[in-house]
């Protein structure tokens, strides 16, 4: 099978809302009066971000996931997006799978794809997203203001948890693992959130590094500090039943992967986002505020600060 022919059979489907789609030497985009165009691109590599012998379908799904959830944290609404894909052989029933779980997230969030490249290679996935966003609606790392409430949506740390256990950094049993696998296989990005976060949220960010590593960004960018209640963070039955236990703190606190979002918002708007919540059906969780300053200190239940040596991923450390 040739290059052109993988490209056909298993990437070129229509693409009624852009005005040229995959097949030329690029797309050709109409974004909406009013709007402006939101853009992000994220890379997964294998050995890196994923195991070699991952699931196809689930890794497809995961594949557009992650930059789903970059549209979510701004706001937009994803359009379009590009795949860039690095293959070691034409393996077609793999490429079968890939693909289904990759169109089964982009038809659920109406996503077309409009173009990308294949090339022969170690494994590597890179995906570029076009969302719509109003202008001056974009929910931006910079906007958290000094009395923000801070919050989360879902949960934190199960996708760091299954990760540790496959990595045999902890054990857990097969009921366990069950339960917190999907949040790191088959990521649910916020989109919907998102949307309904415009003009309610401040700033917002997604938790792909782990909650102290993006909020950290966000406190940067916007020149404030933060004070979290630990006890206060959504945490699932399986991470709490291994909180005590390396690496189970970290998991909920830095372990990454969890593509939730992470936002802040004035306090007049608390019964807003429980509204919100209900509305999505996604919990949301009110875990600290913004306060003058700068980086985060996370409170335990007595009130005492918390010592914590790691704040998130980092690909160079």
């Amino acid at each position: 099978m040739s290059e052109f022919d993988l490209i056909r059979r298993y990437f070129t489907r229509a693409t009624p809302s852009a005005l040229l789609g995959v097949g030329d030497d690029a797309a050709l985009l109409q974004v909406s009066d009013g709007y402006v165009l939101a853009v992000s691109s994220d890379m997964l590599v294998s050995g890196t971000h994923f195991f070699a012998d991952a699931d196809p379908f689930m890794l497809g799904h995961k594949t557009l996931a992650v930059n789903l959830s970059d549209m979510a944290a701004m706001g937009a609404n994803p359009r379009w997006a590009t795949l860039a894909i690095a293959l070691p052989d034409a393996n077609e029933a793999w490429l079968e799978k890939f693909s289904a779980g990759f169109f089964a997230l982009a038809d659920r969030h109406r996503v077309e794809l409009v173009g990308g490249d294949t090339t022969r290679g170690p494994l590597n996935l890179c995906v570029t997203i076009f969302g719509e966003v109003p202008a001056q609606q974009a929910l931006r790392r910079s906007g958290a203001k000094i009395g923000d409430e801070v919050w989360v949506s879902g949960t934190l740390g199960d996708a760091a948890l299954a990760l540790a256990h496959l990595q045999g950094r902890i054990q857990l049993n097969a009921v366990e693992y069950a339960a917190c696998a999907p949040a790191l296989h088959q990521p649910q990005p916020r989109v919907a959130l998102g949307l309904a976060l415009r003009g309610v949220a401040n700033c917002a960010i997604d938790i792909s590094d782990g909650l102290l590593a993006d909020l950290g960004h966000m406190l940067s960018a916007s020149c404030v500090g933060a004070r979290l209640d630990f006890s206060a963070l959504p945490i699932s039955p399986v991470l709490r039943a291994h909180l005590q236990q390396p690496p189970g703190m970290q998991c909920a606190l830095s372990g990454g992967d969890d593509y939730e979002l992470c936002f802040t918002a004035p306090a007049a708007r608390h019964a807003e986002l429980l509204d919100i919540a209900a509305r999505l059906n996604l919990p949301l969780t009110f875990i600290g505020e913004i306060v003058a300053g700068s980086g985060c200190i996370v409170h335990d239940a007595a009130g005492d600060p918390l010592n914590i040596e790691i704040l998130g991923y980092d690909h160079f450390r």
